[in-house]
């Protein structure tokens, strides 16, 4: 029986996954419409779209409230892109009171600028209790399906939203009890409802439009609960409030994030960060009565017509104190704590400046990338097949099979290829062709000392590979901290880099020895072409 190989295992699983994420830019228009949705994303600097600057005036704020008005800013700024529909925007402080904001595919300058320096409406909304809000559902849909000829433009121009509007027609024909078109796209959860992330864009393209929010019955309206800002393509919360508001943000005089002590009874705040609120005068009274007829009740805390909490209301409330409490993260209590202190802090966007970078600059930047690495990238491979021969080619066609890796992994992890991800990509080629220079030069040492073939390759590998490993980790490190100190393009670089290292590593270490002993070394051949 031939003896198992963990190189062979982790080759083939290296050339299936390069295979598979590669493919959607290869094949997309032949490839079932799940397998096709993986794509690279272009960034700003080679698809085109838009650039502003923005200021945050806090000049009227003391100097410890002032980093957190902006923080709160940048939040609300990242939630209010989301309606664009953007992937991988890049939002960034500048300074210490400017916001860079690149949005990239966005053409509408004056929308995108509007939208981001609108104020911020924090509002306090009652959830429809279950029942009710599975009858406004079912209305939604019934007026959805009887009206559907007014939506031409509900879906967007892929195949699964095609399919969508298919599924709208056939249901406005048959107007069948099960011909569900709105709630298809919606599933129950434990908390309520809960819309998968491959209909977010489809719902979220749908209730921004008046026609359909006229279709909601009076006195409720539908919201998204928040994006998650480490994982944006993740299933997001849907609910279904009453539309009367119970309480504004004025009403709120401060909110601490806090961590329970772990000697407390209260098993809700026991070792768990919660959010303290003290409310005003007014907002204490507001709160007593809204919490003293709504026991049992949900009360859901909105900036922008998103839902960031929806705690359950426990008991009444007097005196304006209050905790909200749940399975918050950390990191989640504290947002909370900005976005509730954001309508005290008073501190206004002014757009500095703003810019559209046309598509014709990212094609052009595109269109130079290529060519510079087409060509540094042949250079190379002549150079390798004229010095080093046959094992010259075996580099070649592992380079080749390396860009492929870093394209496949850029479309797996969703990241965003930048023209300094080019030359990431470009740098890498450098990388990888000196490693296997690296070990072909201590092969050819070793059969210049009149070595064996099979012995030359085991010896040349086994004295090179710890340089190999020495400059990648070397050049892994810089990567790594351009990464964490670095932004925008710069993160790009990083990843890019990164992510080749890795591949060239792998090729250079496994790949192309597994050819050398497959193929150059099998039945203990006297003589190498290297």
């Amino acid at each position: 029986m031939k003896k198992f190989s963990w190189r062979g295992l982790a080759i083939l699983v290296f050339v299936l996954a390069t295979a598979f994420f590669l493919a959607p830019l290869l094949f997309k228009d032949s490839l079932p419409s799940w397998w096709a949705s993986w794509k690279l994303n272009l960034g700003l600097d080679l698809r085109g779209g838009t650039q502003i600057v923005l200021e945050v005036d806090t000049s009227k704020l003391p100097a410890d409230q002032a980093s957190k008005a902006i923080d709160n800013n940048i939040e609300v700024i990242r939630n209010r892109i989301d309606k664009f529909g953007v992937t991988e925007p890049s939002i960034q402080r500048l300074g210490e009171k400017r916001i860079e904001v690149q949005l990239p595919g966005v053409e509408d300058q004056l929308a995108a600028e509007n939208l981001l320096k609108k104020t911020a409406m924090l509002e306090f909304k009652l959830l429809a209790p279950p029942d009710e809000a599975d009858k406004i559902l079912t209305a939604v849909d019934q007026n959805l399906r009887m009206n559907v000829s007014q939506f031409p433009t509900l879906a967007r121009l892929d195949r699964q939203d095609k399919a969508l509007v298919d599924s709208l027609k056939l249901a406005a024909d048959t107007l069948g009890t099960e011909a569900w078109v709105f709630r298809r796209m919606i599933d129950r959860s434990e908390m309520g409802y809960l819309v998968r992330s491959e209909n977010y864009r489809t719902l979220a393209d749908l209730m921004e439009k008046e026609k359909f929010i006229a279709l909601v019955p009076a006195g409720y309206q539908l919201a998204f609960g928040k994006m998650d800002s480490q994982n944006p393509t993740a299933d997001r919360e849907f609910y279904v409030l009453n539309s009367a508001v119970q309480m504004s943000g004025k009403h709120i005089s401060k909110a601490n994030m806090e961590y329970g002590s772990a000697a407390s009874t209260d098993p809700r705040t026991a070792n768990k960060p919660y959010v303290s609120l003290q409310m005003t005068s007014e907002g204490a009274r507001i709160f007593e009565r809204v919490t003293a007829d709504n026991v049992g009740r949900r009360l859901a805390i909105l900036m922008d017509d998103v839902v960031y909490s929806a705690p359950n209301i426990q008991e009444r409330i007097p005196g304006g104190r209050a905790q909200i409490t749940g399975q918050f993260t950390t990191s989640e209590a504290t947002e909370l704590e900005i976005l509730l202190n954001s309508p005290t802090l008073d501190a206004p966007i002014i757009p500095v400046s703003s810019s559209i970078i046309g598509a014709s600059l990212g094609a052009d930047s595109i269109k130079s990338g290529i060519t510079a690495g087409i060509i540094g990238l042949l250079a190379v491979m002549i150079f390798m097949l004229i010095y080093y021969k046959g094992a010259g080619l075996v580099a070649d066609f592992v380079l080749v099979f390396n860009i492929g890796f870093i394209l496949a992994m850029l479309t797996l992890f969703k990241a965003t290829l930048t023209l300094p991800g080019i030359a990431g990509i470009i740098l890498t080629i450098g990388m990888a062709v000196d490693a296997n220079v690296v070990i072909f030069e201590r092969i050819k040492e070793e059969l210049d000392a009149g070595k064996t073939p099979r012995t030359a390759v085991d010896a040349g590998y086994s004295r090179a590979t710890v340089t190999v490993w020495d400059s990648n980790i070397t050049t892994l490190i810089a990567a790594a901290v351009l990464y964490y100190i670095g932004s925008g393009p710069i993160r790009g670089f990083a990843v890019t880099l990164t992510i080749g290292i890795i591949g060239s590593m792998f090729c250079a270490i496994v790949f192309v020895r597994a050819i050398f002993d497959n193929l150059f070394l099998k039945g203990n051949k006297e003589t190498m072409s290297i």
